[in-house]
């Protein structure tokens, strides 16, 4: 049985205990951050954290193959016309449980919170749902609020840290990109992605844009520098779709939106 089958299996008197059993502490701490006004972008920046009791982690918006993404509901902030949550470049983890997307020890997602009124404060509040795991995993949530106000200079190098981490859109000007994503006869189950550029160290893709397929990590790169992203589901679903990929290295985080032929 996989996490999200876990998960969401538990009884709601489980589901109301952040932890494995009652009494036990959580292996998280939440924190909602405004930091500053951006006047050129009319918005707010914020951030909500999330750190981690170590061998603890949590997941992206696409959590693998056994995971549940976080849910974030927004609505009875005050004072708020939209807010978009940025997601930092995610790790690959692989355990007896399954392949998982996420993050470890701590993150921050950047928030753009753009105020209905510019001249009145915003009031944050945020329900937050997610699955944390170990050895184990368990549901976490939190209420969270936060009011503009006051900058908090402390708040804002954080959060520019974890921006610093979410990807780019690849183009033309970047230091590499895909230039073609087919099927082969040669292997059915494998979308082909061919990368030109320069990439520092090793490569990890991750794959959107198709839910009935899951893309596990890519192998060696062939001679000609593509990539094999060996994949479960009906490769006849994938010709023709658009997806859209997320490349990571040690340095460098890219996004691209691509057609398979």
């Amino acid at each position: 049985m996989n996490r999200r089958a876990v998960i969401a299996g538990l009884p709601l008197a489980v589901l109301m205990i952040p932890g494995a059993k009652a009494g036990m502490a959580r292996p998280y701490r939440l924190a909602l951050m405004i930091a500053e006004y951006d006047a050129a972008a009319k918005s707010y920046v914020g951030g909500l954290e999330i750190e981690l009791d170590r061998g603890w982690k949590t997941y992206w918006r696409l959590p693998g193959d056994a995971g549940i993404p976080p849910q974030f509901d927004w609505s009875r902030s005050k004072n708020l016309k939209s807010v978009e949550l940025l997601w930092p470049a995610p790790q690959r983890f692989s355990d007896a449980g399954g392949e998982t997307i996420g993050y470890k020890d701590r993150v921050v997602f950047p928030l753009r919170i753009v105020p209905e009124n510019p001249d009145d404060p915003v009031e944050l509040n945020l329900s937050l749902f997610f699955g944390v795991c170990q050895d184990i995993c368990i549901p976490g949530n939190g209420e969270l609020s936060a009011t503009t106000g006051r900058a908090d200079p402390g708040a804002a190098a954080l959060i520019a840290a974890f921006a610093a981490k979410v990807p780019h859109k690849a183009d033309d000007d970047s230091p590499f990109r895909v230039t073609e994503a087919k099927l082969t006869k040669d292997r059915p189950n494998s979308l082909f992605v061919q990368i030109e550029g320069e990439r520092r160290g090793e490569l990890d893709i991750f794959v959107e844009g198709a839910d009935f397929a899951y893309f596990k990590a890519p192998g060696t790169p062939s001679k000609s520098d593509g990539w094999f992203l060996p994949f479960t589901g009906d490769p006849a679903r994938l010709q023709g779709r658009q997806l859209k990929l997320t490349m990571v290295t040690p340095d460098l985080a890219l996004e691209q939106d691509i057609t398979v032929e």
